[in-house]
């Protein structure tokens, strides 16, 4: 499986982004794609994650109803929707998933080692100003 991330940029306070994350090769077993983020100095942490046996979409706190999270099944792609943003939300954002189900509502309530899941794509990097 590989995942590609895109879409990052230099944007204002307010503004808004919007990350895709292309998946391909074995992707007929993913289950769950979710969104994490690290800015410098700190832990990486989830944002975003969608399971896609039921289609439930879940959020960290930081990021509740400023950020959408949605797939685009014709091309697997997850969406990142980013609206609101403020300098907080400066760093470094990775798409992951992993060959073995995993529970999206604990990805996004603590911070996460890497080597848990086992694909990762390469960041994008989306800085806000004030």
């Amino acid at each position: 499986v590989q995942l590609q991330a895109s879409g990052g940029g230099l944007v204002k306070t307010g503004d808004s982004l919007r990350l895709s994350c292309e998946a391909s090769g074995a992707t007929s077993n993913l289950k769950q794609i979710a969104w994490f983020r690290q800015a410098p100095g700190k832990q990486r942490e989830g944002v975003s994650c969608v399971d896609f046996s039921d289609g439930k979409t879940y959020y960290s706190e930081s990021v509740k109803g400023r950020f959408t999270i949605s797939r685009d099944n014709a091309v697997n792609t997850v969406i990142l929707q980013m609206d609101g943003l403020n300098p907080e939300d400066t760093a470094v954002y990775y798409c992951a998933t992993d060959r073995t189900p995993f529970p999206c509502q604990v990805v996004v309530s603590r911070p996460l080692a890497p080597q848990a899941l086992d694909y990762w794509g390469k960041g994008t990097q989306v800085t806000v100003s004030s």
